[in-house]
């Protein structure tokens, strides 16, 4: 018998990254704890370009997008759900249309569209270029300059330690200073100018007292590295005065059409003086005698995140035993509360989706981080802190659900009420208002077992004797189900 022919096929990862200027669809190959590198497909579509003055996709930007997702798509098909992940950035973030998009956009890719934080994509970015850097233990600096944003990292080893977004891009930049592609001096000292009261914010968190190695990942890193070296202008890497030469020899252009120079490709034309900016912004006031560009960056970052979860290393684990010892949950109670929270949503589920437990069972976790703003209406401090804190791992999505089943974890239904439609997340509601509700007194229950019977009108089996035993649950359980009634999704109790 062939041996080849009997070993496992080797398992495929692939993400697709939504940048502002490019998309990009990345496969790799797993082998061991490496991710091997197959395809790569890129379509510039500069997005970030396709808002319009009322901060919206404008009709074209959202048509070309679709097409692109939908080419993406084709090259997926076959793959698990569990092995892709799609990601937005800044575009996503500040078009006022994104949400009402984000359907459309994931229907025509066929899977799920995370739109992560500007932190959060950070994370990812040094976790991509520190799986291609050698090890070591000095702190390193990774700027990355995207399309509509630039990210900041100070890190050790594998570990970031100092994460910041900016709201600089290559594509928004040339957009604002360089729209009709004329390179005149006045353009390059208003871009630069702005570039630097904005990176001037964050200078004393990640000055060079805080690294010792520098380094910049994506286009505009490494078109700008290659024009230098090719050029003469540096003899390796990106430096003050490689920038200097290059900012004389683009002036001396004139207009982005006439710009002649060694490296530079057709497609980077558009969008280099933007990136410029940024880059020498960046330099001039974090104080870098010289920066080297490096491979990896978000996508490699995405890939190897998704091993992490696939392996049981997930970073939301992370995220959510971090935000209890920061918020000092009590974990006792938030564990049973959780417990029962899991068992209950598998009764109440119509269709069993892991995704979805883990969700149930993080917000139980942490339905009471709002409790070190205050008691009073906790749930509420609690959403909004789940909804607006960074936590590493996860997407905006992720992140709003969260604050939507703790906001809705007690009280009035009212305040949740446009999320009631979805049976889906009537399901974790219910769940966790009632595993809420069952450990009030914040002791383990010595009821039996606790029964949801799913439907459209659910019953909820709890044994009439123990109840009797318990009148206070009893009161607070026909409250609850008066709640329902209310919301116009009633059910029965039972037992």
């Amino acid at each position: 018998m062939d041996r080849r022919a009997t070993a496992a096929a080797p398992t495929m990862l692939a993400v697709v990254d939504m940048g502002s200027n490019s998309f990009r669809l990345e496969v790799g190959r797993v082998e061991g704890n490496q991710i091997y590198r197959l395809d790569t497909v890129r379509e510039t579509l500069r997005l970030g370009a396709g808002i319009d003055a009322k901060g919206n996709l404008t009709p074209q930007a959202r048509r070309d997008a679709l097409a692109c997702l939908s080419r993406f798509g084709e090259r997926l098909r076959g793959f698990d759900g569990a092995n892709v992940r799609a990601v937005a950035t800044n575009t996503f973030r500040v078009a006022r249309n994104a949400a009402a998009f984000l359907p459309r956009a994931e229907a025509a890719l066929g899977f799920p569209i995370d739109v992560i934080a500007g932190h959060e994509e950070a994370r990812l970015i040094y976790l991509g270029v520190a799986h291609v850097l050698p090890p070591g233990d000095a702190p390193r600096l990774v700027v990355d300059i995207g399309g509509g944003s630039t990210e900041f990292i100070v890190g050790r080893g594998m570990a970031p330690e100092r994460l910041e977004s900016l709201k600089l891009g290559c594509v928004t930049m040339t957009a604002r200073f360089f729209a009709d592609g004329t390179l005149s001096k006045r353009a390059f000292e208003a871009a630069e100018t702005h570039a630097q009261v904005e990176v001037e914010a964050i200078a004393r968190e990640f000055s060079r007292r805080h690294w010792k190695e520098a380094y910049a990942s994506s286009g505009t890193a490494l078109a700008l590295a290659d024009i230098l070296e090719q050029n003469g202008f540096s003899a390796g890497g990106i430096t003050p005065d490689g920038l200097a030469r290059l900012r004389k020899r683009m002036i001396a252009a004139g207009h982005a059409r006439h710009l002649k120079l060694a490296g530079l490709k057709a497609e980077r034309v558009p969008v280099l003086a933007g990136g410029f900016a940024v880059m020498a912004a960046a330099i001039e006031e974090l104080d870098v005698p010289r920066i080297d560009p490096v491979g990896g960056a978000m996508r490699l970052g995405v890939l190897y995140d998704l091993l992490g979860r696939r392996e049981h290393r997930d970073s939301r684990e992370a995220t959510v035993e971090s935000f209890i010892d920061r918020y000092r949950v009590d974990r006792p109670h938030a564990e049973r509360v959780a417990a029962l929270a899991r068992e209950l949503h598998r009764q109440a589920a119509t269709r069993t989706d892991a995704a979805v437990a883990r969700r149930v069972a993080w917000a139980a976790l942490l339905h009471e981080v709002g409790y070190t703003v205050s008691h009073l209406g906790f749930h509420k401090h609690g959403a909004y802190i789940l909804g607006n804190a960074d936590m590493p791992g996860f997407s905006r999505q992720e992140q709003q659900s969260l604050a939507l089943l703790v906001l809705g974890c007690r009280g009035g239904l009212d305040k949740v009420a446009g999320a009631l439609a979805d049976a889906g997340v009537r399901a974790q509601l219910l769940a966790l208002r009632l595993a809420v509700l069952f450990h009030h007194a914040r002791q383990p229950i010595d009821a039996p077992r606790i029964r949801i019977r799913a439907g459209r009108a659910p019953a909820i089996d709890a044994p009439a004797r123990w109840l009797r035993a318990h009148p206070l649950t009893a009161h607070l359980l026909a409250k609850e189900r008066d709640e329902w009634r209310k919301a116009g999704w009633p059910w029965r109790t039972a037992g």
